[in-house]
């Protein structure tokens, strides 16, 4: 390099534009949990279920009040009945949207794009639990105006306590149902593996056993919370259901490989 090059590189103006900050890719905890939200709705079968979720208990409240000629004492057994039963329901929804993702191989895209599969998981409970909620809620208010309109004389003393229960077990279904999908990642496997044990296996068991199967039956603890009965034990029965199906979920979808 010549004398002069070097002196007009030296003399050259250095550009001291700066380059703004890259912002990560990966989204909010707010924004994946809204993801999430929408990948479950999305679909015609969550669609479906969360229709169904909110329509089944009320219809199923019309069709037994008006076939029946009994007066009815209070509206408590009916509003704990038809919590277990909005929450049987969301079981499925719960299980779409974790396993579905390994059925139709959406799971690859996924953890593409957010490949930290622990946050995923987290998202995917908080979606199902709004979405559960919401949608007992809305079961909840819906049974409420059909006993409200259709039953005469029946006593509302501890409505609250059991809309709280519907409005909770429509969350905690839906969470047991995403924790359950996530570790066996098959939809078809766990749906008949939840719904064989909780409505197969644990009322032989109570039966035999009803020592046993109340410690164990997550539809039995709704029912008794609704109706302010065995409260710890029951608010036990559900949390240990969530945990159990969130760690099991949690576990085996770290180790899985994504093919």
């Amino acid at each position: 390099m010549t004398t002069a090059s070097a002196s007009a590189l030296a003399l050259a103006p250095v550009s001291t534009t700066v380059r703004p900050p890259v912002r990560a890719g990966a989204p909010s905890p707010a924004a994946l949990v809204a993801i999430e939200v929408r990948k479950s709705l999305s679909t015609r079968s969550g669609r479906s279920l969360a229709v169904a979720s909110m329509l089944l208990a009320p219809a199923a409240t019309a069709i037994v009040a008006g076939a029946s000629d009994e007066s009815l004492g209070s509206v408590v057994g009916p509003l704990g009945v038809m919590g277990m039963l909005t929450g049987l329901v969301l079981l499925s929804l719960g299980v779409l949207s974790t396993a579905g993702e390994w059925t139709h191989r959406t799971v690859q895209t996924t953890y593409l794009l957010v490949p930290r599969r622990g946050r995923v998981l987290a998202a995917k409970t908080v979606a199902v639990a709004l979405i559960g909620a919401v949608a007992a809620a809305v079961a909840v208010a819906l049974t409420a105006a059909v006993l409200a309109g259709m039953v005469d004389g029946a006593s509302w003393d501890g409505a609250g306590r059991a809309v709280g229960v519907f409005v909770a077990a429509g969350a905690v279904f839906a969470v047991t149902g995403a924790g359950v999908g996530a570790a066996l990642a098959n939809t078809p496997a766990a749906l008949t593996s939840l719904y064989l044990v909780i409505l197969g296996v644990l009322p032989v068991v109570r039966t035999f056993k009803p020592e046993v199967g109340s410690k164990l039956d997550p539809a039995e603890a709704v029912l008794a919370l609704s109706q302010g009965q065995a409260q710890t034990q029951s608010v036990l029965v559900l949390t240990g259901w969530v945990v159990v199906a969130l760690v099991a979920g949690a576990v085996v979808t770290r180790r899985r490989a994504v093919a």
